[in-house]
């Protein structure tokens, strides 16, 4: 297999998905199509979706390999229910979401994803929507501040957004390693830190352009409405808060999230699960994955099956420990 970007735990995620001929299997995040052609190749259909223009080469090429199994639908997560009522198809088997950006999107400069390459100051996955320069250059310091906080976990997060104005007056910011400079300034080089000084804020930045975690919910409720009885979802994150978003989803659709206090009554609507997990916790990259694909070291799967029951509906984003 050929790709700019390696899928990171394919054999596991295609041991839960389980695809055999005649499955229909929704690839929530194409790319360059490494999990897509993994499926197709046991004989399954797959619905690809992704916002990403670039990935049309790739998808172009899975088509003529796999003429008649395979469709691209651009779009983001929170148009998977509508891309899988538009297709036509009676059931669906599977949905499998690889959430964060790709290594591809991080080697193009022209993106603006990486503070280690020169380019403009985009990093939007689409071609819609607010820009990271768009925010740098006019949020005021308290919005700037919380999502360096929030989405970076950036301890100086004030003092990040402080110095991000103090600049802007003079110009506005337009490239990538002009705002990584400043970030490091602020933050004194941090000398010796295993991480660049600005990893955090272009994170933080990047979550807040694409509304990354919103979709990520949006996405989990879509395919809990789409799932046919007995389908299979598969989840890979990369990020500590992606992994309590999932793990929060699937904790409360599967019956288990903790009840209320016996000193505190509360109603508690009966609800039976949706969905039964296919194993217990998370399952991670082996050693050898690890050390060929760096990405794979904080790579997390989590899976479950659809049950027969209703979908619970808006989720309401409760974060587990």
């Amino acid at each position: 297999m050929t790709s700019p970007h390696a899928p990171v735990l394919l054999a596991e995620v295609i041991e839960a998905l389980a695809p055999v001929a005649g499955d229909v299997i929704i690839d929530a995040t194409f790319g360059a199509g490494g999990y897509t052609r993994a499926i197709l190749a046991t004989g399954a259909t797959v619905i690809a979706l992704d916002r990403d223009p670039t990935v049309q080469p790739h998808a172009e090429a899975v088509a003529n390999d796999y003429p008649g199994q395979f469709r691209l639908v651009r779009t983001p997560f929170s148009g998977l229910a509508e891309a899988f009522a538009d297709s036509g198809e009676a059931r669906l088997d599977g949905v499998v979401f690889d959430i964060g950006v790709s290594s591809m999107q991080l080697d193009q400069a022209e993106r603006g994803f990486s503070f280690m390459r020169d380019g403009p100051l985009d990093m939007r996955m689409g071609d819609e929507g607010e820009t990271a320069a768009d925010i740098v250059n006019g949020w005021d310091h308290g919005p700037m501040a919380h999502i360096f906080k929030l989405y970076g976990d950036e301890r100086q997060s004030g003092r990040v957004a402080t110095a991000i104005l103090r600049r802007r007056v003079e110009r506005p910011f337009e490239r990538t390693l002009d705002l990584a400079a400043v970030v490091e300034k602020a933050l004194g080089g941090r000398r010796g830190a295993p991480i660049h000084p600005a990893t955090r804020v272009f994170q933080a930045l990047r979550i807040a352009v694409n509304d990354e975690l919103g979709q990520l919910r949006q996405g989990l409720e879509a395919a809990e409405a789409a799932l046919s009885p007995g389908g299979r979802l598969a989840v890979v994150t990369f990020h500590s808060l992606e992994d309590r978003i999932v793990k929060a989803f699937l904790t409360e659709r599967t019956g288990n999230a903790p009840g209320g206090s016996r000193h505190a009554p509360v109603a508690i609507e009966t609800r039976k699960p949706s969905f039964n997990l296919s194993f217990k916790g998370a399952r991670e990259a082996g050693d050898t994955e690890r050390a060929d694909n760096p990405r794979a070291r904080s790579a997390k799967l989590r899976a479950a099956v659809r049950t027969e029951a209703a979908p619970w509906g808006a989720f309401e984003g409760r974060v587990a420990a």
